[in-house]
């Protein structure tokens, strides 16, 4: 799409017969729209993937009772709600390939819920008889599991306050469950708990969590929400940065001013258990699957695609590269993602019907390499306290088990706490980058010199630390990141050199 020559147009309802032909835009009445779905984390990444899934039913004239109710539980949701509620609950989506840039505005949001302590609004709205969906996307690490057992965390401070407060809760979950508690008493049936967050098994622990905090509040809501509720599984695939000036100086140039434009790359893809208490849309229609092998699907990609961002991120932050694409034209940085897919990651992990875990390889490294995504290193590093004990160490559980070559994972782990450390092979600073840096960057910086600190950490390694080909192999990465650096390193692991 070619830069637009007139002042862009602000986004609204009543401005979209006037936006620039090019753009896509809703092609149903908006004002007929009745909601079905609640959905809690309105970021990016709904928008530009569960979203555009219904938004793409509607244009086909299905689906017009399930429009989305957005919400959030945070103070800082209170800004994307103003600048969404602006635009009438539109969105600008950017797709991004190298071969074109394409614009298109979704419309299947129609309201933005006040954000409150008490979540009042929040509870309200799931408690009416017509929203049969409450659907989330509150990060990887927001389900309040012990970082160890996985199990329900029931001593989380948030938690233990929607206990003692079910009329008051502070977090979605409890929000959903006194949603339900209002709504067998008025004997109006439950709702479907959709996760749609990179988790394996996320209906599964979004299941658990639920009927956690309900059995510390009320045994026999427990039990009619274990027996009522459905929880699907489900795995969600496309690739979304952050926006930032860039991305809205890019919606600028097609013709759009929009507080708060989505940039995604061309790719999509949403596999979902059918298990669904009070109905859903087709999304089948429009491009989703439905399969009872959802475990499968979200294997392939949780360990290739997401244990993938964490293979790469870390090493190309010490490295200065700021984009993953950035790190996948460094021949490095491509080599450790490659030679650790191919030896220790997709031994443990099945094929499906479309595509071999092999295959999947090189269409994730494909996707990963586009340079017109600026999916920027410091984001897929993010939260790696998170992401390196829900997508790696997962794997590496399995090649300990199965007696496989780890010798690349522990790598992956001794680039993470070199990086926790604070600073790049430059010297330039590592800006905190984890909701718990301050105990990582003690911890790291300690361990330049007692490399074994870091995997004492039992909150994150618990029994990994008994392994002694894991051990070794981590702590001798770890004393050569410190000697010789990052890429002379890389080059050791890719000549088999230690």
């Amino acid at each position: 799409m070619t830069t637009h020559p007139h002042p862009p147009i602000p986004l609204t309802n009543a401005t979209l017969v006037d936006l620039p032909d090019a753009i896509a835009r809703p092609q149903y009445d908006r004002s007929t729209l009745t909601p079905g779905i609640v959905h809690i984390g309105l970021g990016n990444f709904h928008r530009a993937h569960q979203s555009w899934y219904l938004h793409r039913l509607m244009q086909q004239g299905d689906a017009l009772d399930w429009a989305i109710l957005g919400a959030g539980v945070r103070a800082y949701d209170a800004t994307m709600r103003e600048k969404l509620l602006a635009q009438d609950g539109l969105t600008t989506l950017i797709e991004l390939s190298p071969e074109a840039t394409k614009a298109e505005v979704v419309g299947s949001m129609i309201d933005y819920l006040p954000i409150e302590d008490d979540n009042g609004a929040l509870i309200a709205a799931m408690s009416r008889k017509e929203i049969r969906i409450v659907a989330l996307t509150v990060t990887e690490g927001g389900y309040y599991q012990d970082p160890v057992t996985a199990a329900f965390n029931a001593t989380d401070p948030d938690i233990c306050h929607d206990i003692a407060h079910p009329d008051r809760p502070r977090t979605a979950f409890g929000a959903i469950v006194a949603a339900l508690a209002r709504r067998r008493t008025a004997g109006d049936g439950p709702f479907t708990v959709q996760s749609c967050d990179n988790l394996q098994g996320n209906g599964t622990i979004t299941r658990q969590t639920i009927l956690g905090l309900a059995r510390a509040m009320d045994a026999d809501l427990a039990e009619w929400i274990e027996q009522q509720v459905s929880f699907p599984n489900s795995m969600v695939d496309c690739i979304v940065p952050a926006t930032g000036p860039a991305e809205i100086t890019r919606a600028e140039q097609c013709g759009i001013a929009d507080l708060a434009p989505v940039t995604h790359e061309p790719f999509r893809q949403w596999v979902i258990e059918d298990d669904f208490c009070a109905g859903r849309p087709d999304w089948d229609k429009v491009g989703a699957t439905f399969t009872d092998a959802v475990h499968d699907y979200e294997t392939m990609k949780i360990r290739i695609l997401n244990a993938g961002h964490q293979v790469i991120a870390n090493a190309g932050e010490l490295l200065s590269r700021t984009t993953i694409a950035d790190c996948m034209s460094d021949a490095d940085i491509a080599g450790l993602f490659h030679k650790v897919q191919a030896e220790e990651i997709a031994p443990y992990v099945k094929a499906v019907p479309e595509i071999t875990p092999s295959a999947y390889i090189s269409l994730i490294a494909s996707r990963f390499s586009n340079p017109a995504i600026r999916d920027t290193t410091r984001r897929v590093a993010f939260d790696g306290s998170s992401r390196h004990t829900g997508f790696i160490l997962p794997i590496l559980r399995d090649a300990l088990a199965a007696g496989g070559p780890v010798s690349g994972l522990a790598l992956v782990e001794a680039l993470w706490a070199r990086m926790c450390a604070g600073t790049r092979d430059d010297g330039s600073v590592i800006e905190p980058n984890d909701p718990k840096w301050d105990e990582l960057n003690a911890v790291a910086i300690a361990a330049k010199t007692q490399p074994e600190l870091w995997l004492a950490q039992s909150d994150l390694y618990g029994a990994f630390t008994a392994n002694s080909s894991f051990t070794l192999a981590f702590e001798n990465w770890l004393a050569l990141l410190w000697q010789d650096g990052t890429r002379a390193t890389l080059r050791n692991y890719l000549d088999d050199l230690l």
